[in-house]
């Protein structure tokens, strides 16, 4: 995690999470997100690269909706691993794996408007394009404003 992407300031700073500098720091991050799973709403992934058996990323649930079945979905991968279709393998995994296992009917994102990277890896895992906030996010650090561009799926739109 710390060589390949929590201790990235960019990566971080798209995903929109601190920066971790020392393994101390992840061991307490990793106690928090391993007692979550005790509530039946938390879902993180790890994204690992099989052949080296090493953590590139996650993805997450960053709000479930339970009462209308709906969750929002955020993901980051490494820089060195960026452009080679892993967030978009792990996000069309948990795609199914959302519509198959759980009773959730809606899997929801939004990238920023100068991540188009990310707006790529949304249609590529068969999101829908659904609208734009404009100027709905802003930069604490730059004091710039961007927009919310949104994405969905929901469980008729996936032939399983």
């Amino acid at each position: 995690m710390l060589r390949n992407w929590i201790g990235d300031e960019e990566v971080q700073a798209n995903y929109g999470e601190p920066v971790y500098e020392d393994i101390e720091s992840i061991h307490e991050l990793l106690q928090k997100w391993m007692s979550s799973y005790a509530k039946q709403d938390f879902y993180r992934w790890a994204v690992v690269l099989q052949e080296k058996n090493e953590c590139i990323g996650q993805i997450a649930f960053c709000h479930v909706d339970s009462v209308h079945h709906v969750a929002d979905i955020e993901y980051c991968i490494g820089r060195a691993y960026q452009g080679q279709e892993y967030a978009t393998e792990a996000l069309t995994s948990v795609i199914h794996f959302v519509f198959e296992k759980t009773g959730l009917n809606r899997v929801q994102a939004f990238h920023r408007g100068r991540n188009l990277s990310s707006g790529r890896v949304l249609q590529k895992a068969q999101m829908k394009y659904e609208g734009t906030l404009r100027k709905s996010y802003f930069y604490s650090d730059t004091g710039e404003y961007d927009d919310k561009i949104y994405y969905g799926v929901i469980r008729s739109d996936l032939k399983l």
